[in-house]
């Protein structure tokens, strides 16, 4: 695929089949998605692929936390909810987003649905958790390298027919994560994100 076809032609996927992905396409997308820029080549990000058991408990205790009311514990500082521009953005999106799926403003059932799915990840049957060395913190640095390195993964699926969807509801509890299935991430790694991958339902 052209390039500039790559990238209008992207979307976040949230709807995936169940097929799995193989170890060899996965390995593919992050030896591709690794040539991203990184502030003074210090590729500071290790990238952990999660699939079957360990993702599965992993989707449970953190849809069963959060569904639960316990509170948000992630490794990275939040940044509250969003006002002004963005939060136009964030309402203009959903709502284009919810009339898609044919969900009603005042359909509590359906829209409390679709979050406990966030919470999910979507039920990808691969996702990949990215994280960085704690010691890097405090600044941006890091933050933008992963920024780059999560958009090439993103642009490397869709170019193998792979949907995804960067998903932060999938580490609210970043406890949860390390416990369940990052056990070889030490305690200096920090959770940056999660990524939800897999065929899309296109």
């Amino acid at each position: 695929m052209e390039f500039e076809e790559l990238v209008q032609s992207r979307r976040s996927v949230r709807g995936f089949k169940k097929q799995q992905v193989s170890r060899e396409v996965i390995e593919a997308i992050i030896e591709t998605a690794k040539r991203a820029p990184s502030s003074m080549n210090t590729q500071p990000w290790h990238i952990h692929v999660l699939t079957g058991a360990p993702l599965e408990e992993l989707r449970r205790r953190n849809m069963e936390e959060m569904a639960g009311g316990a509170k948000v514990k992630r490794d990275i500082v939040s940044h509250g909810e969003y006002q002004g521009v963005h939060r136009v953005r964030q309402v203009d999106i959903a709502k284009k987003l919810f009339g898609a799926m044919g969900i009603a403003r005042d359909d509590k059932p359906m829209r409390q649905d679709w979050v406990l799915r966030g919470f999910r990840q979507f039920d990808a049957p691969v996702s990949l958790v990215l994280t960085y060395d704690r010691v890097l913190d405090p600044g941006a640095v890091c933050h933008f390298d992963l920024g780059a390195l999560c958009y090439g993964i993103v642009l490397a699926a869709w170019d193998r027919g792979l949907g995804s969807v960067i998903n932060g509801q999938g580490i609210m509890r970043s406890d949860i994560v390390r416990e369940v299935a990052l056990l070889s991430v030490a305690a200096d790694g920090k959770i940056e994100v999660l990524k939800s991958i897999a065929m899309d339902t296109a």
